[in-house]
């Protein structure tokens, strides 16, 4: 089979052997496959994102001198069924699938491992167990967008908004895009959108965001609520305390209020999506005071920060990285049921030769988000 496999960062299309399924395993037919931030990161930096993956116990991940074929975010037709799997699995059947597989001694992360070959390629293989068929006739370019969708819905979830919060979103690419469309769809009423691109902020206005922000030209927290001057916030606390202590009985009236969260400033839920250094410690700089940043842009080389901003400030931090199988599974009926419209987000669909030049395009994005690789294209 075709495959389009990377070592020592040189991206080449080459023959790999068919690949066969282990027991309780799916051979698939690739209909297309998303290509990630994670992708680009891992041709360029294989040495920074193997130094993480040993940090946290993962082992045989991506590493210069090794060739791996990548791709996790991908959409398939059955073509064989491995023994044991469940007979739901019928040949031809659409699924996606959690990309993690069981290979010689472990569970590897697909498309990030050279043991578990990715869908830049015309089959992949993934396990049943965590294989999901693809409901009510959804497209298979959607489908493809399950994986990323994921990602965004976790982040969405661990920032506990609501609907009344304002939302910031910095970083337009691919992550943030799913991020404002998980916004929409959950009804949150003010998303704020900030990029440097055009074509970005265009597309943060299709995906949903009420108000878009270039930073070279205003702030993104200028239309959020809270306040960003420690000299304001003593102001507001001491005049506060002086009309209180007026009234006899305050204490009471104060945890009242207390409880009720009107003691604390306003503040907006930021979700950083660009993943590059020095973002944090500029939104620890600029955002109100009691902000919750939520951090899903990943940044592969070592960051600096100024901790003091975010004690003075009360900031609280939230970092994300996937998502849980049924987060995965609730974001395919999200798409497939229409409550989420992720359409915006793919702007290309390329063949497997055309591979290495969209990496090229994509280190200087411009209108690009979502680019998917159809393995059948010529």
């Amino acid at each position: 089979m075709k495959a389009v496999s990377c070592r020592e960062a040189t991206l080449s299309v080459i023959d790999l052997p068919a690949p066969h399924p282990a027991p309780g395993q799916l051979l698939l037919n690739v209909l297309r496959c998303g290509i990630c931030g994670s992708d680009l990161h891992a041709k360029d930096h294989a040495h920074e994102l193997a130094e993480v993956m040993t940090a946290v116990g993962v082992t045989d991940a991506v590493a210069p001198d090794k060739s791996v074929v990548f791709g996790h975010e991908f959409c398939g037709e059955v073509a064989e069924r491995g023994r044991g799997a469940t007979r739901r699995f019928k040949t031809g059947t659409t699924v996606v699938s959690f990309p993690l597989l069981r290979a010689g001694d472990g569970v590897h992360l697909t498309g990030l491992s050279p043991a578990a070959p990715g869908a830049y390629a015309e089959q992949v293989l993934a396990e049943a167990a965590m294989s999901f068929v693809v409901p009510n006739g959804l497209a298979p370019d959607i489908a493809a967008l399950t994986e990323p969708m994921a990602v965004a819905l976790h982040a969405v979830r661990r920032s506990d908004i609501t609907r009344r919060d304002t939302a910031v979103v910095i970083g337009c690419g691919p992550v943030g895009l799913a991020i404002i469309c998980h916004l929409k769809a959950q009804g949150v009423e003010t998303i704020v959108a900030s990029d440097l691109s055009p074509g970005r902020r265009e597309l943060a206005r299709r995906c949903g965001a009420s108000l878009v922000i270039d930073p070279a030209e205003d702030s993104p927290y200028a239309a959020a609520p809270g306040l960003t001057s420690g000299t304001d916030l003593y102001e507001m606390g001491m005049s506060t305390m002086e009309k209180l202590r007026r009234i006899p009985g305050w204490v009471p009236l104060y945890r009242i209020a207390e409880k009720l969260g009107a003691t604390a400033p306003k503040r907006p839920v930021i979700f950083e999506c660009v993943g590059n250094p020095g973002m944090i410690d500029s939104i620890l700089a600029a955002a109100p005071f009691n902000s919750r940043v939520v951090v899903a842009g990943v940044c592969m080389g070592t960051d600096r920060l100024r901790p003091t901003l975010a004690n003075a400030k009360e900031i609280d931090l939230r970092f994300v990285f996937a998502y849980t199988p049924l987060e995965f599974r609730d974001t395919l009926h999200l798409l497939a049921d229409g409550k989420v419209d992720a359409s915006p987000l793919i702007t290309d669909t390329v063949g497997l030769q055309d591979v290495a030049a969209v990496f090229s395009a994509l280190g200087s994005p411009g209108d690009q988000a979502k680019v998917l690789i159809d393995p059948s294209r010529r």
